[in-house]
């Protein structure tokens, strides 16, 4: 029975969680960290972490994609962003960066950014950055927004993309356009691809399950939801805290998984992680794999030099996302991700505090750890 509240005469509303109301329970057992699995697989490409990152110009190049796939993540092009548009893009982040040094109001950097991605998308070099990345021997993936998928996708494969991500802030099973243009159903447009595809964001069980319906290979679960950084809830006011949105579309996974006898659908936490508590609370909630954000920012190699935005920051009409200072803390990536640390916070060794608290708890491997007992902060 779902828990719903009153807010007012005649109106409930559900009572949901965010990871930060949410804590792991120990089990009857432990076992040591070096036993432990933190591998996942999507269709056949498999990955030693349990991390995609959100696809952002901030914090992924085509050199951090390949130092991320070679660490055991997968790291995300995003197809729209600036390597898409412009042939120097370290010019183009350094446009950025002398406005952060000289900021006098914040929306400033969200019109500079807004001004670089008024240049036009030339397929010549988004394909250029996926081939290096390819060429490097790690897996391709790459974003497209609903709007443009369509348009983009076929250049897309045809540069070598592996895996690729259809991703809005709300993403539905069709999507309707005001254009003349045909609207994109989904289905049919995954049931085209030789390519594993990941849609979202949702944040509801009936959405999630719509989605899984179209082919899909993943559900990414939020929008890029980080505090200071993101900003749709302001904007408008849409938002499902992601300890109950993951939980519900982990629910949606197992009742598709019962419907088409044993088709597994992936579900990608995106938002609400800012430390490793949280990313391990995320896998306990059901996540098969967290798409990073604002941590990665901390990396010293970053294209961002520090600073983290989401791809919506750049939105013409209504950007819904700032552009802010990572984490406080500036590290190399491997280290970001395995340590060794001194930080107390868990922003540093981010996936080797997930094998300790998988250790912690006595599961072997992640499908366990989606089993971890979980109890709410009162």
């Amino acid at each position: 029975m779902r828990d719903l509240v009153e807010i007012g005469m005649g109106r409930t509303a559900r009572q949901a969680f965010d990871l930060d109301d949410v804590e792991i329970v120990p089990s009857r057992r432990t076992r040591s960290s070096k036993v432990v699995s933190t591998a996942w697989q999507i269709d056949a490409y498999r990955f030693g972490l349990p991390m995609v990152t959100h696809p952002t110009d901030a914090i992924v190049s085509p050199a951090n994609a390949i130092a991320i796939g070679k660490l055991g993540g997968l790291g995300v092009l995003n197809a729209e962003g600036l390597w898409a548009r412009h042939s120097n893009v370290d010019e183009a982040l350094g446009r950025v960066l002398r406005v952060a040094e000289n900021l006098e109001e914040p929306s400033s950097l969200v019109r500079e950014l807004q001004e670089l991605h008024a240049a036009p998308l030339r397929s010549e070099l988004i394909a250029e950055a996926i081939k290096t990345v390819r060429d490097a021997g790690v897996t391709v993936a790459a974003r497209v927004s609903p709007q443009h998928a369509a348009e983009l996708t076929p250049d897309l494969l045809a540069a070598g993309v592996e895996i690729l991500v259809v991703q809005g802030t709300i993403v539905s099973a069709e999507h309707v356009s005001q254009d003349d243009e045909p609207p994109l159903n989904l289905k049919d447009f995954i049931a085209e691809l030789d390519v594993p595809v990941v849609v979202g964001g949702v944040s509801d069980y009936r959405t999630a399950m719509h989605l899984m319906r179209t082919g899909a290979a993943g559900v990414i679960v939020g929008h890029g939801y980080t505090a200071g950084v993101t900003s749709t809830d302001r904007v408008l006011g849409i938002g499902v805290p992601m300890a109950t949105a993951i939980i519900d579309a982990a629910a949606a996974r197992r009742d598709y998984l019962d419907e088409t006898g044993g088709r597994y659908v992936h579900v990608l936490a995106d938002g609400g992680v800012t430390c490793s508590g949280e990313l391990a609370k995320a896998i306990a909630c059901g996540a098969d794999a967290v798409m990073l954000g604002a941590p990665l920012a901390a990396a010293s190699d970053a294209p961002g030099k520090g600073l983290y935005w989401t791809s919506a920051a750049a939105h013409p009409s209504l950007p819904r996302s700032r552009i802010a200072a990572g984490p406080d803390i500036e590290v190399d990536l491997e280290t970001l991700l395995f340590g060794p640390s001194s930080d107390p916070d868990g922003v540093v060794n981010l996936f080797g505090a997930l094998r300790r608290a998988m250790a912690k708890t006595g599961y072997s491997d992640l499908k366990e750890f989606q089993k971890v007992g979980l109890t709410v902060r009162g």
